[in-house]
C-alpha cells in the first residue's frame, strides 16, 4: 500500500507531500491525526530563516503575531521520539522534520521543512545534539516552499506578511 499524501493550501499557493508512515508510524500518524481534526487549519509559519528552513504547527500561530508564536505543541501532549535504524531519512531538501526542545521526546505538533542539506540534523548525525527525525517529503510544488523560504522576514524569523496554511487535505 503506498504512503498518504498530505496536501497543503497556503496563501502562496498548494505543495503536497508523502507522509512516510510505513517506516515512522509514530510521527506519521501524529501529524495525519492532528491535519484530519483540522488543528493546523488557519496556523501561520512562524518561522522562516532562508538557506534552512521553514516552521510550521505551533497553535499559537493562529495570530501570525503573537508572541507566543512557536512555542505551543498539540492538545494531545508530545510524542515518544522515532530514532529508527531502518529509517534513517535524512534533512535533505524538502523533506519534513520533528521539530522539538532539543529534550527528548518533546516533539508534538511543530515540525520544519528543509530548503537546503541540513543532514546535521540527522538523528544519527554526530556533529551537533540537535535530532530531528524526517517523516516524509516534498512530491509537488517545492517551488512554493522555495518562495515561502526566501519570504522576508523581521525579528524572531517572523514573515513580514502572515503566510497562512488555509487547510491541510490528507489522502490515505
Amino acid at each position: 500500500m503506498a504512503n498518504p499524501t498530505a496536501t497543503f493550501e497556503t496563501t502562496l499557493g498548494s505543495f503536497t507531500v508523502e507522509i512516510y508512515k510505513d517506516s515512522m508510524p509514530i510521527t506519521s500518524n501524529n501529524f495525519i491525526k492532528l491535519a484530519k481534526a483540522g488543528f493546523y487549519n488557519g496556523l501561520h509559519f512562524h518561522r522562516v530563516i532562508k538557506n534552512f528552513m521553514i516552521q510550521f504547527g505551533c497553535p499559537y500561530s493562529k495570530d501570525p503575531n503573537s508572541s507566543r508564536a512557536g512555542t505551543g505543541g498539540p492538545p494531545t501532549g508530545n510524542i515518544q521520539d522515532e530514532f529508527l535504524p531502518d529509517a534513517k531519512f535524512s534533512n535533505e531538501p524538502g523533506t519534513l522534520s520533528m521539530a522539538n526542545t532539543g529534550r527528548p521526546n518533546s516533539g508534538g505538533s511543530q515540525f520544519f521543512i528543509n530548503t537546503v542539506d541540513n543532514s546535521y540534523l540527522d538523528w544519527w548525525d554526530t556533529r551537533t545534539p540537535s535530532k530531528h527525525p524526517v517523516f516524509g517529503k516534498v512530491i509537488e510544488g517545492m517551488d512554493i516552499v522555495n518562495t515561502i523560504g526566501t519570504t522576508p522576514t523581521g525579528g524572531g524569523d517572523r514573515p513580514l506578511k502572515p503566510i497562512q496554511v488555509i487547510s491541510i487535505t490528507v489522502s490515505e
